[in-house]
């Protein structure tokens, strides 16, 4: 399919979401705090997934994988730096007429979203990180927050579509494709401050 005519789709799903937020105005005041504060939620699921890990049989290695989940979020937002400003896609409410913007306005690039980079790559970290816990819903409940982000983004006018969708593909492309690594590096990590005083930041101390 022609760039040009992805583009125009793209334009033409942020409209009809755009044009849906207009005619939901009671969701505006929760849509603008999930937009701005939602990702604390990914960090709160994450902080509660290290203190699972902490209890698991393999302590050391399950904090590693956590660790890693947290760490994919930061590398991805780091490569948005490099990705965004080499295409410096403009907002869409900056070049679509009749659009609205239900946040203050920013002037950085679209594409892709940060949001969704490091809650996707948050998310996928924690669902690999899934057999190594005591409970394994705290990646699911992190791609269902995920997901809503996404949406919301869109829906209060900061991304396109494609620029969440964008988003989501590299966060979960760096918390997959570069997990062995970061799981193994995080693993050696925990295991040598576990023959340290601080052993009960990555092992619960067991009665």
């Amino acid at each position: 399919m022609p760039l040009g005519t992805v583009v125009r789709m793209d334009a033409r799903l942020f409209r009809s979401i755009n044009h849906f937020a207009d005619h939901t105005q009671w969701a505006h005041g929760v849509a603008k705090a999930y937009a701005t504060y939602g990702i604390v939620v990914i960090g709160l699921l994450l902080l509660a997934a290290w203190w699972d890990a902490r209890g698991a049989e393999n302590p050391t290695t399950a904090v590693g994988a956590v660790a890693w989940a947290g760490a994919a979020a930061v590398i991805g937002v780091g490569l948005v730096q490099v990705i965004g400003g080499a295409i410096d896609r403009a907002r869409p409410t900056t070049v679509l007429q009749g659009t609205h913007l239900l946040l203050d306005k920013t002037a950085d690039f679209s594409f892709p979203s940060d949001h969704s980079t490091a809650m996707a790559g948050t998310a996928v970290g924690l669902l690999l990180a899934g057999s190594l816990l005591r409970h394994r819903w705290y990646g699911w409940a992190a791609l269902g927050f995920t997901l809503l982000m996404m949406f919301d983004r869109v829906y209060v006018g900061a991304h396109y579509p494609g620029d969440v969708v964008g988003g989501f593909a590299l966060g979960s492309l760096v918390a997959a494709l570069l997990g062995p690594a970061g799981r193994w590096l995080f693993r050696r990590l925990a295991e040598l401050v576990s023959s340290t005083p601080l052993r009960p930041v990555v092992a619960a101390i067991r009665p």
